[in-house]
Formats: C-alpha cells, sequence, structure tokens
C-alpha cells in the first residue's frame, strides 16, 4: 500500500490548505484546527468502540468488535479507565467524562483482589494515571478538597495502589520483584529475575507520591532501587537487559537503550528535571557517555555485550524511538535530529515501525514486522518540534495521521498491524495507544496548549494556602501520564524554603540594624545557601523543553 505523502515543506495542498515555499500559508490556524479535530475524532471511535463492544472487558478486539481479558477478572478495565482519564481533559477538554470517569473509578476500583500485576506495569499505568488525574482535577472542574492538591481522593488512591506494590521492594538488595499479588504480596517461588526498567523505572511516581503526601518512603525505595542498580555497572560502565535481584548478578548482558531498559535512562533525566536533583542528571550523563562510545553506529544505537561492548544485536526497535526526544531534553539536538532522520526513514518505508528492523539488511526481522500503534516516534516529534521549531516533525505527525487512519481504521476501533510488510491486521488494540499514542500526536499539534507550559493559574490548598501551579513545565511519565512539578514543590518544599529565607535574612547583621537597602544587598550575597536561588535548577531546565546546566 502506498501511503499519500504530504509535503507542506514544498509547493503543495493537503485538504484545501495550501503550503508555500517551505511556510504553512496564513491558513495555518485553520489547518491546525482541523488536524486537532481529526485526532478528536480518532480517540472517540476508539474509546466509544471500546465502551459499546468490550466494556468491561480488558481490551478490545476491533476485528470482531468484542473484547477479551489480557490481565484477568478485568484488571485491565479498572487500568485503561485509569490510563485515559487524564486524555479526557488534556487532549478533548472534555471535563464531564473526566469527573464522571473520575467517580467511577473512585466507586468501583477495589485493589485487594488476587491477582498477579506487574510492579512496573502497575506502577506507570495506576500509579502514575492516578497521580496525573489528582494533579488535574482541579482544571477538571472537580470539587477539590481543603488541602488540595497534597490532599483528595485520587491521591489517595494513587498511594493504595503503590502500598500494594512495597512488598516487591523487600530483597536484600532494594530492587524490586517483577511481580506482586495485590492481596498476597510476593509469592515464594516468584522468579528474583526482571528487566532492567522494571528496577529503575519508580522515581517519578514514588517521589511524586512522597512529596504530595509527605510519606518519604516511596521516594526512599526508589532512590535505594536506583543506587542499587547504578553500582552493578560492568567495568565499562554498561548495564545488562535483565538482572536477578537477590544475587545483584546479570541474567541477560546485551546491552542498549530499548526493551527491557528504555525507561530507566528516561527516568533519570526526567526525575533531575522534576526534582531538581542533578546526580540523577549525572547518572545519565555517565550512561550516555559509554553508550555514544561502544553502541552508536551511524546514529542508529545497537545492542552490545555488557563487559566487552562487542555488537550482540544490530538491530533497531521500535521502542528505541524515545531516543531522540529524550536527546533533546538534554540539549543534545544535533544528535537527536539525526537518530530521528534514521528511524523516520523506516516510518516512510512501512508506513510504521516494525517492532525489530535489522540495520544491516535494512528490512524487518522475522517474526518482529508487527507495528502495534506505539507512540515513541511520536512523542519524539513531539519534544523536537518543541525545541526547534522544524516542520519536519509536523510532517512525521501528518505522515503518523495517515497511516493510522489508511491501515488500522475499523468500524470497530484501530487494529494493531500484524505485518507491515502487507499491512495484515491483528485484532487487537493496545491501551496504550488511547493512553499515549493520541495523546502526543495532539500535543504535536497544538503548541499552545497548557502541557507545554505557560498556563500557571492559582489554586487554594497545600501548606500555604495557595499554590502557583503549571509554573515548573509538566514531566511525563514513560506512560504519557504528566506530573504538575509546582504542585510537588507547593506539597513539599514551600514551606522549608521560605523558612531558610526567613533565618538568613534574621542571621544577617544588616538584617536588625540597618536600612531595607542594606538588608537586601545582604541577602543577596547569602544566596547561594537558598535552596530556589534568583535563578533555580529550573529555569536552567525548561528552556524549549531542554536541559541547561552550567557547563552547556
Amino acid at each position: 500500500m502506498k501511503l499519500r505523502h504530504v509535503d507542506c515543506f514544498a509547493h503543495c495542498t493537503f485538504h484545501r490548505y495550501v503550503c508555500v515555499s517551505g511556510h504553512l500559508s496564513n491558513q495555518k490556524a485553520e489547518l491546525a484546527l482541523f488536524l486537532l479535530s481529526r485526532i478528536r475524532s480518532m480517540f472517540y471511535h476508539a474509546y466509544n468502540s471500546y465502551l459499546d463492544h468490550a466494556f468491561p472487558y480488558d481490551e478490545l478486539r476491533p476485528l470482531t468488535c468484542d473484547g477479551q481479558d489480557t490481565w484477568g477478572r478485568h484488571l485491565l478495565t479498572e487500568i485503561l479507565g485509569i490510563s485515559i482519564v487524564d486524555v479526557l481533559v488534556q487532549v478533548l477538554g472534555n471535563r464531564t467524562e473526566f469527573q464522571r470517569v473520575a467517580s467511577l473509578l473512585q466507586d468501583t476500583v477495589d485493589f485487594d483482589i488476587d491477582v498477579n500485576a506487574s510492579v512496573f506495569e502497575t506502577n506507570i499505568r495506576v500509579v502514575g494515571g492516578l497521580l496525573s488525574a489528582h494533579l488535574l482535577s482541579g482544571r477538571a472542574g472537580m470539587e477539590l478538597e481543603p488541602g488540595w492538591p497534597c490532599s483528595g481522593p485520587l491521591l489517595r488512591m494513587a498511594e493504595d495502589a503503590a502500598k500494594k506494590l512495597l512488598p516487591a521492594f523487600e530483597t536484600p538488595s532494594g530492587m524490586p520483584y517483577g511481580t506482586v499479588n495485590l492481596l498476597r504480596g510476593v509469592n515464594p517461588s516468584e522468579t528474583p529475575v526482571t528487566c532492567t526498567a522494571g528496577v529503575g523505572t519508580f522515581i517519578l511516581e514514588f517521589a511524586s507520591l512522597s512529596r504530595l503526601t509527605g510519606n518519604q518512603t516511596y521516594e526512599d525505595l526508589a532512590r535505594k532501587a536506583l543506587l542499587a542498580l547504578w553500582e552493578t555497572r560492568s567495568n565499562i560502565g554498561l548495564v545488562g537487559n535483565h538482572i536477578d535481584v537477590v544475587t545483584q548478578k546479570w541474567v541477560a548482558q546485551d546491552a542498549g537503550i530499548g526493551a527491557g531498559v528504555d525507561s530507566y535512562f528516561e527516568y533519570l533525566v526526567k526525575g533531575s528535571i522534576l526534582l531538581q536533583d542533578p546526580s540523577l542528571l549525572h547518572m545519565f550523563h555517565e550512561y550516555d557517555r559509554v553508550i555514544q562510545n561502544y553502541t552508536r553506529f551511524d546514529d542508529w544505537y545497537l545492542w552490545v555485550q555488557m563487559h566487552k561492548g562487542t555488537v550482540s544485536m544490530p538491530v533497531f526497535q521500535s521502542l528505541e524511538a524515545f531516543w531522540p526526544g529524550l536527546q533533546s531534553l538534554i540539549g543534545d539536538l544535533e544528535s537527536a535530529v539525526r537518530t530521528f532522520q534514521n528511524y523516520y526513514s523506516v516510518w516512510r518505508q512501512f508506513g510504521g515501525l516494525p517492532e525489530f528492523y535489522s540495520i544491516p539488511q535494512g528490512f524487518t526481522v522475522d517474526k518482529r514486522e508487527g507495528y502495534p500503534l506505539r507512540p515513541e516516534l511520536i512523542e519524539s516529534a513531539m519534544y523536537l518540534y518543541r525545541a526547534t521549531g522544524d516542520h519536519l516533525y509536523l510532517q512525521l505527525g501528518l505522515d503518523a495521521l495517515e497511516s493510522i487512519e489508511k491501515i488500522s481504521r475499523t468500524p470497530c476501533g484501530y487494529a494493531s498491524v500484524k505485518d507491515l510488510r502487507d499491512h495484515q491486521l491483528d485484532n487487537r488494540m493496545e491501551s496504550f495507544f488511547l493512553a499515549e499514542t493520541i495523546k502526543y500526536l495532539y500535543l504535536l499539534f497544538d503548541p499552545t496548549h497548557f502541557l507545554h507550559g505557560g498556563g500557571a493559574w492559582e489554586e487554594g490548598g497545600g501548606t500555604t494556602g495557595r499554590c502557583v501551579l503549571g509554573t515548573g513545565g509538566y514531566i511525563f511519565n514513560t506512560e504519557a501520564h504528566p506530573i504538575d512539578a509546582a504542585a510537588l514543590y507547593c506539597c513539599h518544599r514551600h514551606d522549608a524554603d521560605q523558612s531558610e529565607i526567613r533565618n538568613i535574612l534574621l542571621a544577617s547583621p544588616s538584617a536588625s540594624s540597618t536600612g531595607q537597602s542594606q538588608s537586601g544587598s545582604s541577602s543577596q550575597s547569602q544566596s547561594s545557601m537558598l535552596r530556589c536561588p534568583v535563578q533555580p535548577f529550573s529555569s536552567k531546565l525548561s528552556v524549549k523543553g531542554q536541559v541547561f546546566t552550567e557547563n552547556n
């Protein structure tokens, strides 16, 4: 199937909208509104198809217009509701449906069930989704209890879910088991082997939970797991793919940036931004240095043996497509752009990204030809467009929109692509299509959206009685759930910073004996002692979505 290539950077037309000489014409705003309307329609077609044909089963089967349980006992039904509830207010502005789903979750979700659940998936989908929904409750027009955003029913649900995961962290190393029974804890026969991402993908959700609730347990556990994983690096500085959390021995020793590892690196960067923690960014830079040295080849990233650095798999995995977006967050735009071009060339070849792509052969890998409508390349396009303003990334968004509509749309939703070589479909619609793919696609074409910054607003609550929210930018977890950094500050650091300022001023001799001008100069001389100086760490991290430190 030959997809129409919409080129808005030469002379062309697209649905009546004229693009001239590399720039959108004066109908750019109308075109953007048209595309956003199409993306909203895509969401509702998928969402309503699930409600009409699959609920209360876990997953929609879009070819047969029915549902199936994939997690058991309709567990994913609850997770799906949690995963998409923030989309309803972020992407669609549908406050009524947001309020309905949020109220339904509060009335029906019960985590005291005898089900074995992935610790990793439950954290990023359930804990992350509930935290995001909680922090968006104000914008959604829900009735807020006193003390919000430091309290609230959705926040308590997030903490209830996180508590169910805590038994998994009871290991000699502090690295968690991969699976936990939500009612009984860790099964005595549970394997101690889990993937790297399953150890290192907790700091965003757990630290947010700690800083919103005041219970430090969650952040401490996430940090202990991160530090334990950091200590297991090989002599050349790489980590493998699967580790025994009891013995701390590597079981799978392939090192790369894709499946099984990806979100570990992602959380080091995003955790450093959200928590204002340079130590996490230092860890990432150390990894990035050896990744560039051992795994990078012609702006592709290969898999190598973690101890020797020799190539073990010369393949590109679709999950690796998050990497250019992550590079843009640390300001490495030149490398990010080149790698994105490689990945985009694969998309243009097939109309999607195959799960595995052989770099030497330039084709799909046997039995890995599918495309389950993953979001990662669209996510990178969103970040890179924010960082550069290059319309190339809008072009990817147009291609993705056209590909998904032409290849995957069915009367009952959107089907995963079983084989990109002939566009044969699979009878499955993954939940991340609703929770992530459509969300990033929408945000790519909506540059004024409040999640991109500039949407500060004030709300009563917090430790001070007032919280100014949205000022520190939003950090997306690996399931695309946004977390408001300003809310964490309001609930965690504000009182401590104010007390520190008062102590510094009171300790200043000029504060007690001289005028206002002398007091002001004294406080300036002491500014380096403050945790929030005039130019805080955050201001160096938030320019066009890039991280800027003292050295760059």
